[in-house]
């Protein structure tokens, strides 16, 4: 089973907001977190602790035009997926919204089973683009180039395809315990080929790699016949 993505719902309308909000949830791959406005959109998101991995966006709220905010968005750096979900959908209403930064427009009403698949196709290119960054205790983790980044030594670290694959799955767990056959299950997929002890080789060099003390790690954790990745764990890298 995959780490759950976590999504930003930012609608006005509250029947139609909790009900995009149930959908998402029902297929126990997204989670939702819900704002009637802007602003409430702009609290959630300057949570230290949130990550979101994509917005669903309206254009008309009640406290700004959801392109100006997309826009906005974009000036501070954010780079996940933007789907904009408006009953404007006329030829240069959709321009609008594809140039403040959108990276799709889903006219109202809409078939909740398409949001939900143009949600996931966004998902995948993002996560294969330049644009994915993901902090990971002392290293900023670029998966698109298999790298970790150390700032604070101007460090970098190469990493192989698999081990790109372990690091990004358990980092999509949010901190919770992966069962080994699931990690297996999902970077070598269900291949009898492969054994217990291939992932624990793999996990082995990646400590090296990136532990301060491999004996003894601080961010890539065995837990309860599984493994756990603590990305809140600040200057845990190799000296």
């Amino acid at each position: 089973m995959s780490a759950l993505r976590h999504i930003l719902i930012v609608e006005d309308d509250a029947a139609l907001r909790a009900t995009m909000a149930e959908q998402i949830l029902s297929g126990g791959e997204f989670s939702a977190d819900e704002a009637e406005s802007a602003a409430a959109a702009e609290l959630l998101l300057a949570n230290a602790s949130a990550r979101y991995d994509a917005i669903l966006l309206d254009v008309g709220l009640p406290d700004s035009d959801g392109r100006d905010f997309c826009a906005k968005l974009r000036r501070d750096g954010r780079r996940m997926p933007v789907i904009m979900v408006t009953g404007a959908d006329a030829e240069k209403d959709v321009v609008r919204g594809l140039d403040a930064g959108a990276n799709d427009y889903l006219a109202k009403p809409f078939r909740l089973p398409e949001l939900l698949a143009r949600v996931r196709a966004q998902l995948r290119v993002f996560d294969n683009s330049e644009d994915a960054v993901f902090l990971m205790g002392p290293y900023v983790f670029r998966p698109s180039v298999r790298l970790l980044q150390e700032p604070a030594r101007n460090r970098k670290i190469r990493l192989t395809d698999k081990e790109c694959a372990i690091l990004k799955f358990l980092y999509r767990a949010g901190g919770k315990r992966v069962a080994r056959q699931v990690l297996l299950n999902e970077v070598w997929g269900y291949s009898s080929a492969v054994s217990t002890h291939t992932l624990e080789t793999h996990v082995y060099r990646l400590r090296q790699k990136i532990e301060a003390d491999p004996a003894q790690p601080r961010l890539l954790l065995t837990e309860n016949g599984g493994y756990r990745l603590d990305a809140t764990i600040a200057g845990a890298g190799r000296s």
